[in-house]
């Protein structure tokens, strides 16, 4: 294939605009050192990307998903709370073995807010003073 055209990969994406994503995304990948996974042939790294397409050494799917993985600014992992009775157990808690418990010692400590009212939080808020303007802002 002496240069690869759009006909060429239309038939491994679909989408025309979405072609162009992977491609320039495969591009960019290449610009900062990927190993790329056929011979270069003189070629610049765009048509180097869409020839990879091209020939199916590259998975549009694996492409696709690399993409959307590096536009993500803030990935949420969604792990569960621990269950406290598991720490309990996990920190040396008694055990078939006969071995020694927790000690009111070794317990955590539980952690106590103090409660306020309404009419406080607003009777301390009153009392507030604003900071005093300076030269220096």
């Amino acid at each position: 294939m002496a240069r690869v055209t759009v006909e060429d990969c239309i038939d491994k994406v679909d989408n025309r605009f979405e072609l162009v994503l992977l491609a320039s995304h495969r591009a960019r990948q290449i610009s900062q050192g990927a190993s790329i996974t056929i011979d270069r042939d003189n070629d610049k790294n765009p048509v180097v990307a869409l020839r990879e397409i091209a020939d199916e050494t590259l998975s549009p799917d694996d492409l696709k998903e690399d993409l959307i993985h590096s536009l993500q600014k803030h990935v949420e992992v969604d792990e569960p709370e621990p269950d406290p009775s598991s720490l309990i157990s996990a920190n040396g808690g008694a055990s078939a073995g006969g071995d020694k418990g927790l000690d009111e010692d070794d317990m955590p400590e539980t952690v106590t807010f103090d409660q306020m009212s309404e009419e406080e939080l607003l009777a301390g808020i009153e009392g507030l003073v604003p900071p005093e303007k300076s030269d220096d802002y």
